[in-house]
């Protein structure tokens, strides 16, 4: 099974990725193993998911080349400072066993936490985490910098403050939630849009429109709501799953085509329907533990 890639400022990054939020131990070094195994080139981590260690096993254990996987990870909160952010990393690349990282990313904007509207006080100036991150790339151990859950406008800022271009932007984004006016803003300038939760938290699976239009490619609700992701120019998406089953169905999706009548009836938006199935993971976190 191979994957499409998307192509922005010449830099190649597969279509679908791995996402590995609340994949823990073996579960989360089997998941990406099997991945790898199927034909899985990308995988997304981030510091906050306490995940590295296994990621970095099963690329450890893979046949696949480390050279043939694009890789992320993610700055935590308390680690947006010059040196946070080195230290950091370097503990990052001692637990994914990696000389480097193909992707950085800054979590969230700041110590901003989830939908609050404005930052905690005492965050760390955007510019020095940007600069530090600008460094890494600089000394090698950084291929390529981005950001997550930003917005328009601290989207524009981070651009404003850093020679090194931002790769992406990595956010929600799903039939609930298509961020039209952050996508045309990505495509204008040249940056990839990666798309976390494709499956809507969950909330497509049981989506009567994504069902009847899977009917007529033999596909699920959950192929149709992946394809319909990635069928926006600029756009990849890295969704969680942990079966070789649904890991192998998250991958085929390159086998058909939405017509632009079925890409705007997949599109809902509803903020509701967003928060709900993101409060939903939520909450199944803390179930867990």
């Amino acid at each position: 099974m191979t994957c499409d890639t998307v192509t922005v400022g010449g830099v190649d990054v597969p279509a679908v990725g791995l996402g590995t939020w609340r994949l823990r131990g073996e579960d989360c070094r089997r998941a990406v193993e099997t991945a790898l195994e199927l034909g899985y080139r990308h995988v997304d981590t981030a510091q906050a998911y306490d995940n590295e260690r296994q990621v970095g096993a099963a690329l450890e254990r893979s046949s696949v080349d480390r050279e043939a996987v694009f890789l992320t990870t993610k700055l935590d909160g308390d680690s947006r400072s010059r040196e946070a952010v080195r230290r950091s990393v370097d503990r990052s690349l001692r637990r994914l066993d990696t000389d480097y990282l193909d992707l950085l990313l800054i979590h969230w904007p700041n110590a901003k936490p989830p939908f609050s509207p404005v930052s905690l006080p005492g965050a760390t100036p955007l510019s020095e985490t940007l600069t530090a991150m600008a460094d890494l790339v600089a000394d090698g151990r950084v291929r390529h910098v981005g950001v997550s859950n930003f917005d328009v406008r601290l989207l524009d800022e981070a651009r404003s403050l850093v020679d090194v271009p931002i790769l992406t932007n990595q956010v929600q984004f799903n039939p609930y939630w298509d961020q039209r006016n952050l996508l045309s803003y990505c495509r204008r300038h040249g940056i990839l849009l990666t798309a976390y939760s494709p499956l809507g938290h969950g909330g497509v699976l049981r989506d009567d429109v994504l069902t009847a239009i899977g009917r007529r490619y033999d596909k699920t609700a959950a192929q149709v709501a992946i394809r319909w992701a990635i069928q926006h120019d600029g756009v990849c998406t890295v969704p969680k799953a942990t079966s070789r089953d649904h890991l192998r169905a998250n991958l085929d999706v390159f086998d058909f085509e939405l017509t632009d009548a079925e890409m705007e009836r997949i599109r809902q938006p509803s903020k509701l329907r967003a928060l709900t199935g993101f409060a939903r993971s939520r909450l199944a976190d803390w179930a867990d533990g």
